[in-house]
């Protein structure tokens, strides 16, 4: 049975991520865009985060079985639209959190999820989370065969890691005040393994605030803040560890078991599909802007802009691309969750994150010179759209080659993922 009907939990969690984003991110923008870098705008958002903590946005991003008060990833898609539809800048602080801890929720120990968790649980700190994984040198070609694999690593002495190396763009890695986000999952290897592959040699340490302040001033620093033209109030800057002593109960992941590789994967699979719902919210406050624009203005005519045929053909462009990508997008949710099915995740991240450009192209030319103002929101919308199809894994480096990969294999089958196993 197809039921796209939402249950009435699922209309309630939508109804109240509706009434967070405008309450509370609705004014964001006005109250971060005076200050003139990413990185102050970033900081100005922390009473924002830190609402969100006391409404329980930051819970969310945790099982009800570890004490928070995630559901389905479908109702994470409910939510990320939401957000998305009013402020993506905020909305990303917040949501990379769930990327951030997803290794440690899918494969920490008891000790470890009552360690790491606790500030998230809270209700009370913005604590920030963050899987920290690109590099300045690319990251696209990590594994391939030959390859000299990521240049992050960890190296054993005693009961220790010694970890060093340079990271970049992995959203609030560096917290509030440059000294660390509440937690980050690094992923480094093991430095001069003799593993059989470099997934084998992959780990993942998690590393705190607490832990950067007990090593040397210089084991973890801010190389350089990153200026984008959008998503202008994240932070996600090119840093350097250089001899972080990180003890051995921080290790979520050691060395060849290929556990540290498997829960990467993982990870950057269920953010494709958070991917597809951040672009429909973009498309979606796209469609609405136009519209009231279309229907409230007649540029010097006697007729409203919405009875021209050309704008309303966009028009119904635009909203046939928001409901396609919608569909696309719940369709990878359940496939992923319920039958492990990853195929439509990478095509949700894909299709969606590419028509989000084209949808607020379109949005453009209704508005015509206005949208052009930096003051009206289309305008905004296209820098933060022009982001989906490269960040999270570009399209062409990374979710494209993950399709060819499935398409290689040679039990392939085209549609298990639309229908299931036969």
């Amino acid at each position: 049975m197809i039921d796209f009907t939402l249950s009435p939990e699922q209309n309630q969690t939508r109804e109240d991520a509706g009434k967070f984003a405008n309450l509370v991110l609705k004014d964001a923008y006005a109250s971060y865009s005076k200050y003139n870098t990413n990185h102050e705008r970033f900081q100005a958002t922390e009473p924002i985060v830190r609402k969100a903590a006391e409404m329980g946005l930051l819970k969310s991003a945790i099982p009800a079985a570890l004490g928070g008060t995630g559901g389905s990833l479908i109702d994470v898609c409910l939510v990320v639209e939401e957000l998305y539809a009013v402020e993506p800048s905020v909305a990303l602080t917040i949501l990379a959190n769930a990327l951030g801890l997803y290794p440690l929720v899918a494969g920490g120990t008891s000790r470890q999820h009552q360690k790491f968790l606790a500030p998230f649980l809270n209700g009370q700190d913005p604590a920030l989370a963050s899987l920290v994984y690109s590099e300045p040198g690319g990251t696209a070609n990590f594994f391939e065969p030959g390859a000299n694999g990521m240049q992050t690593t960890a190296r054993k002495e005693g009961n220790m890691w010694i970890l060093s190396g340079e990271k970049i763009w992995a959203t609030n890695c560096a917290g509030w005040d440059s000294r660390g986000a509440t937690l980050q999952c690094i992923v480094c290897r093991e430095e001069n393994s003799s593993m059989n592959s470099l997934e084998e040699s992959t780990m993942l340490l998690l590393v705190t605030r607490e832990l950067i302040q007990r090593n040397a001033s210089d084991a973890y620093t801010i190389v350089k803040h990153l200026d984008t033209p959008g998503h202008t109030a994240c932070s996600g800057p090119h840093i350097k560890f250089h001899g972080l002593r990180v003890p051995e109960y921080h290790v979520l992941a050691g060395p060849g078991t290929m556990n540290g590789y498997r829960l990467v994967q993982a990870a950057f699979t269920m953010s494709a599909v958070i991917v597809g719902a951040m672009s429909v919210g973009i498309m979606r406050h796209a469609f609405e802007t136009a519209l009231d624009f279309a229907k409230s203005r007649t540029a010097g005519s006697t007729v409203l802009l919405l009875e021209r045929q050309s704008v309303a053909d966009s028009l119904i462009d635009i909203k046939m691309s928001v409901e396609a990508a919608r569909c696309i997008t719940w369709k990878a949710a359940h496939a992923l969750e319920h039958m492990g099915e990853a195929e439509n995740a990478y095509e949700a991240k894909i299709w969606c994150s590419e028509a989000a450009v084209e949808v607020v192209t379109k949005a453009m030319r209704v508005v015509g010179i206005s949208s052009y103002d930096t003051s009206f929101p289309v305008a905004r919308m296209l820098s933060d759209a022009l982001a989906l199809p490269i960040f999270d894994g570009g399209n062409v480096g990374i979710r494209r080659r993950q399709l060819q990969k499935l398409f290689l294999a040679d039990d392939y089958d085209p549609w298990q993922a639309a229908f299931g196993k036969a």
